[in-house]
């Protein structure tokens, strides 16, 4: 084989159209039974491919040097490549950007049928365990094998997800040689709560119309209570921060004014109980009033009971465990590699995907670099055994 690609996933799959559509012939390996295990599984709610946001580049964490993959590959080129599969796209209200069909599955097939057409071969089951004298190494179903291609691309995925395929067990080889990489951490993950037991009925139920406090960050957005905490995009976009150790604070009143919200609250309410105050005179009720009371008891005093609208705390206990998270950030260093996506210490060996060294937000900035890496490695393949 020309080309050994190790990882079965959008970032894998990309390379290995890059290097066949060159004329090379590739192998791509998977640890798993099937490809692509994770990219199907996140579909199955509506394969958010990337997201149409002029800014695309920016929004990554301290994410400047992927910024010439993604202007090579970003939101538009992503929505090129999958109309020339036969997948047309739309565009929601929030600039994401989606199959018409919406599933991952039907994109799958026709990306698949498109490789195999250009002589990319599948070996599932076929796990990476090391190098030994420049030979990769691998556990298979038939035994132990030994392979020396002419050039590789790692593509492993990063350290969430494990039963999909991301465990992260490559980086002990890689620590080994001594490949510098940042340590894993998880991100775009939720948070866990001690809720108290009257939270209990409102286990599963979408807080929405809030705006959430982190630090200097604000967001506004929906979450979701679960039995153990909170999850949800708007948690996901401050996870960066509240994992570092901002405190979480929700305005449950975003659109209007602590002042507003005292006057109103300020009004005499005769017999009528806090519960039917809160709703009528401050519109908060439902799960709302239930996080207004979780904070702790409510101030008899009307000014203080609207800053406690406005700003109500959360108390985080900690983070959800990273095999949970959406991604993770952290990998193999920037510094470690060429521009080409080529590891300095070993050439002919490049990376892409996950397990590189950034942080993606939600809303198809993950996949969207998985696949520009991707295909910036498989151009780097296709230049170095030019």
């Amino acid at each position: 084989m020309d080309v050994l690609i190790i990882g079965g996933g959008p970032a894998g799959l990309s390379a290995a159209e890059v290097a066949s559509a060159a004329g090379l012939a590739v192998v791509v390996a998977e640890a798993k039974p099937s490809l692509t295990r994770k990219f199907l599984m996140a579909g199955k709610s509506g394969l958010n491919l990337t997201k149409d946001d002029p800014a695309f580049a920016d929004a990554y964490p301290g994410g400047a040097w992927l910024r010439p993959y993604l202007e090579a590959f970003g939101p538009d080129a992503v929505q090129d490549w999958a109309r020339g599969l036969g997948q047309e796209v739309f565009t929601g209200s929030s600039g994401r950007v989606f199959p018409t069909a919406m599933k991952g599955s039907p994109l799958l097939r026709a990306w698949l049928a498109r490789l195999q057409a250009q002589g990319v071969e599948a070996r599932t089951r076929w796990r990476w365990t090391g190098w030994e004298d420049g030979a990769h190494l691998f556990d298979t179903p038939e035994g132990p094998a030994r392979i020396t291609p002419r050039a590789t691309v790692f593509a492993c995925g990063g350290a969430s997800w494990a039963r999909l395929g991301a465990d992260g067990a490559w980086t002990a080889p890689f620590d080994a040689a001594g490949i510098a990489r940042h340590p894993f951490e998880p991100s775009n993950m939720g948070f866990d709560v001690a809720w108290s037991p009257h939270m209990a009925r409102w286990s599963g139920q979408p807080v929405k119309a809030v705006a959430l406090h982190a630090g200097a960050q604000v967001v506004r957005g929906e979450f979701v209570v679960t039995a153990t905490g909170i999850e949800g995009s708007a948690v996901y976009a401050l996870s960066r921060a509240i994992y570092a150790g901002a405190p979480l604070v929700l305005d449950l009143a975003p659109d209007r004014s602590v002042e507003v919200l005292a006057d109103a609250l300020a009004r005499p309410r005769g017999k009528a109980t806090m519960t039917s105050h809160l709703r009528k005179a401050a519109k908060v009720e439902g799960i709302h009033a239930a996080l207004l009371r979780e904070a702790g008891p409510l101030p008899a005093d009307p000014a203080a009971l609207a800053a406690r609208i406005k700003s109500c705390a959360v108390a985080i206990t900690g983070a959800r465990p990273m095999d949970e998270a959406i991604s993770v950030a952290g990998g193999v260093r920037a510094a470690a590699l060429t521009p080409d996506l080529m590891l300095k210490s070993h050439p002919g060996t490049f990376c892409a995907g996950e397990m590189l060294d950034w942080d993606a937000p939600t809303g198809g900035y993950l996949l969207t670099a998985c696949f520009a890496t991707g295909r910036a490695a498989g151009q780097g393949v296709v230049r170095y055994l030019a």
